[in-house]
């Protein structure tokens, strides 16, 4: 699937700092671990990320504090650092592991460069869009992935990663219109899942939700999985909307395969649709429909009920797909938005990763 992006031309912040080590405290090193004093007034173990000198010629440094969450970090002034002996601890952002290997007189390690980049105000020229760009530069792309990230980070609570984004494969949603290419959402998936999900985030921008992008999105998600041959899932835990999306997208994908198939068993429910047979049952078990569940196996469903459910449903979507503002309004853009952003699987191209143990058999060929 290709995507519409914005092309960056990034602006490097270590072209212009002058890393004068010797203005800064010998004693803290750059990538080392020490004991450094919160705003409670503990001690905590923290790894030292970048040295600066402010406005008022006090020196600071950005820490992160081990195994502790990254909206903790900040800028510290030395005093709070105790850099009367270095700490042998495990930590899992310890700046070591990470040196550049390179390899330079300061150890200014690509972790470092990334948070210096978040933390400064760092200025940004963005060239014209370009319409066409289908793929985006190697030097534009690891950094874009991660801005999406840390954008998602801001709506879901529970979004963890950010930095190392080359497990992932990344597919944007963009509207198109006469003011340009406005990002809508977008979902990540793993390469390669030994889990079999199907998704890893996915992210609706507030002003684009409840117009069905969601829906879209998963559709597609679970497309490339029926490509793939694969029954997934998508990663837990999800957000609020993100279950209710989801539970939205089963239900219709599940009555509607039921209304053409009325006798088919749970696993052949499953592989059909690529939707595991844990969240057919979660999605079904309370199921306002359904009157009768014979042990966990069998379900008992009338023709006529799941199609008046799925008009409802219908109904229902293309009212919800623009704010209602008035009734002449409402009436025509029910029916210009209904059954919108439809996925066409005629125009889907895409080939799945190579899996690793493919690529080892290749090798030994």
């Amino acid at each position: 699937m290709n995507a519409v992006v914005e092309k960056r031309m990034v602006h490097n912040p270590t072209d212009d700092i002058d890393l004068k080590v010797s203005t800064l405290d010998p004693d803290i090193q750059i990538g080392e671990v020490y004991k450094v004093l919160r705003s409670t007034g503990q001690y905590y173990p923290a790894a030292v990320i970048e040295g600066r000198i402010d406005g008022n010629g006090n020196k600071e440094y950005y820490v992160h504090y081990c195994n502790h969450d990254r909206r903790l970090d900040e800028w510290v002034t030395s005093e709070r650092i105790d850099c009367s002996a270095k700490l042998k601890i495990s930590c899992e952002s310890s700046l070591n592991q990470l040196t550049d290997s390179a390899g330079c007189d300061v150890r200014f390690t690509r972790n470092q460069k990334r948070k210096l980049e978040e933390t400064s105000k760092v200025l940004q020229e963005s060239d014209s869009l370009d319409s066409t760009t289908q793929k985006l530069e190697l030097e534009y792309q690891e950094l874009y992935c991660q801005n999406l990230c840390l954008l998602a980070k801001l709506f879901l609570d529970h979004k963890t990663l950010y930095y190392n984004v080359s497990p992932f494969i990344f597919y944007v949603l963009c509207e198109i219109d006469n003011d340009g290419v406005h990002l809508v959402g977008y979902f990540s998936k793993e390469k390669v899942s030994a889990d079999n999900y199907n998704l890893a985030c996915i992210l609706t921008l507030p002003p684009f939700q409840r117009r069905g992008y969601g829906h879209f999105l998963i559709s597609l998600s679970y497309e490339l999985a029926k490509i793939e041959q694969i029954v997934g899932t998508p990663e837990k835990p999800l957000s609020d909307l993100g279950r209710l999306s989801y539970r939205s997208y089963w239900e219709k994908v599940i009555l509607n395969f039921l209304l053409e198939n009325p006798n088919c068993t749970m696993n052949e429910l499953s592989t059909k649709t690529c939707i595991a047979i844990d969240d057919i049952i979660w999605t079904l078990q309370y199921h306002p429909i359904i009157n009768n569940w014979q042990h966990g196996h069998q379900i008992c469903l009338h023709r006529d009920t799941i199609q008046q459910y799925l008009n409802q449903l219908n109904d229902e979507h293309s009212m919800k797909a623009f704010p209602t503002d008035g009734k002449e309004q409402r009436k025509n853009r029910k029916l210009m938005h209904k059954n919108t952003f439809v996925l066409d699987i005629n125009r889907l191209k895409w080939d799945p990763p190579i899996k690793s143990s493919q690529n080892n058999k290749e090798s030994q060929m």
